[in-house]
């Protein structure tokens, strides 16, 4: 017989009915792909990121149909549309509701069975069919989903032969508890894979901050020690060189020009010097006789 795989929707919707926190999503998600083998659709085990991204995409769907948390409408949960796929078209909300009660006797730890009252569950879920194909269709997706039935006394009871009217004690088979998690029966915490990579990263980082800082520090140190040299002053005046008037301040690094003494005024005026070859008659001339000269 073909029992039921689970789908990105269907954890996507066990995620919001039971507001699971967001920093404890990813180890649930991961702790989903280590039983891949025997609950998830075959697509869904390939790649644990496409998994993980088909899972956050159905969240965002819910969320946007308005499913939020364990008090929304269960109808929500299937898009408008949306075919059965083993029950009834008439109740696929207790498919939906179903297949989120199978999840938790998976996920959650050391959950032997939840209590279930089934003939009230039709006003909850909002179902309008007759009760006769809703006992069937409770039969059929428990069987679908590896799920028996036990009454209060912890005897068997068989579902196909009509539900009873006081609350049962639904939990996953015997020996589908056995292939998930091994001789004893319920769900060990085990070695999570997305931990371990977390906990690398947490290492890596914290070296890689830790020679950062010590390259630092030695940068510090050398700077410390590096020597200073005495700043030049560049307007401090040369001792002996003539002093240019007020005035005739010059960039730094623009060419010196001579300066001459002027009979009339007494100032001095830069000389300015259009050839390097002197005039003939001027060799053995002083400044002052070229100018009456001329």
């Amino acid at each position: 017989m073909t029992y039921y795989r689970y789908n990105a929707l269907d954890i996507a919707a066990y995620f919001k009915w039971t507001s699971m926190p967001s920093e404890t999503e990813r180890t649930y998600l991961d702790l989903v792909f280590q039983m891949r083998e025997q609950i998830l659709a075959r697509p869904l085990s390939k790649d644990f990121e496409t998994f993980v991204q088909a899972v956050y995409r159905e969240m965002y769907h819910l969320w946007a149909r308005g499913f939020e948390n364990e008090f929304s409408d269960i109808n929500l949960i299937a898009p408008e549309d949306s075919v059965a796929l083993f029950c009834d078209q008439d109740f696929i909300a207790l498919e939906s509701y179903m297949k989120l009660l199978s999840m938790h006797l998976i996920l959650a730890e050391n959950l032997p069975y939840v209590r279930i009252n089934f003939i009230g569950l039709p006003l909850l879920l909002g179902i309008e069919g007759d009760f006769i194909d809703y006992e069937k269709n409770v039969a059929k997706a428990a069987e679908m989903l590896h799920l028996t039935a036990r009454d209060n006394r912890g005897y068997d009871f068989n579902l196909s032969l009509g539900i009873s009217n006081e609350p049962l004690c639904l939990s996953l088979q015997n020996d589908f508890r056995k292939e998930l998690f091994g001789p004893k029966g319920y769900r060990i915490k085990r070695t999570n894979d997305y931990e371990e990579k977390m906990r690398v990263l947490r290492e890596k980082s914290t070296r890689e901050q830790e020679e950062h800082d010590i390259l630092h520090q030695a940068a510090e140190k050398r700077r410390i020690r590096r020597p200073v040299l005495p700043a030049v002053n560049l307007n401090q005046e040369t001792p002996g060189a003539p002093v240019p008037p007020a005035g005739s301040e010059r960039l730094i690094g623009a060419p010196a020009l001579p300066f001459v003494q002027t009979e009339e005024a007494g100032e001095s005026v830069p000389l300015q010097q259009t050839s390097a070859v002197p005039l003939k008659d001027d060799i053995l001339l002083p400044p002052s006789q070229i100018d009456k000269k001329r």
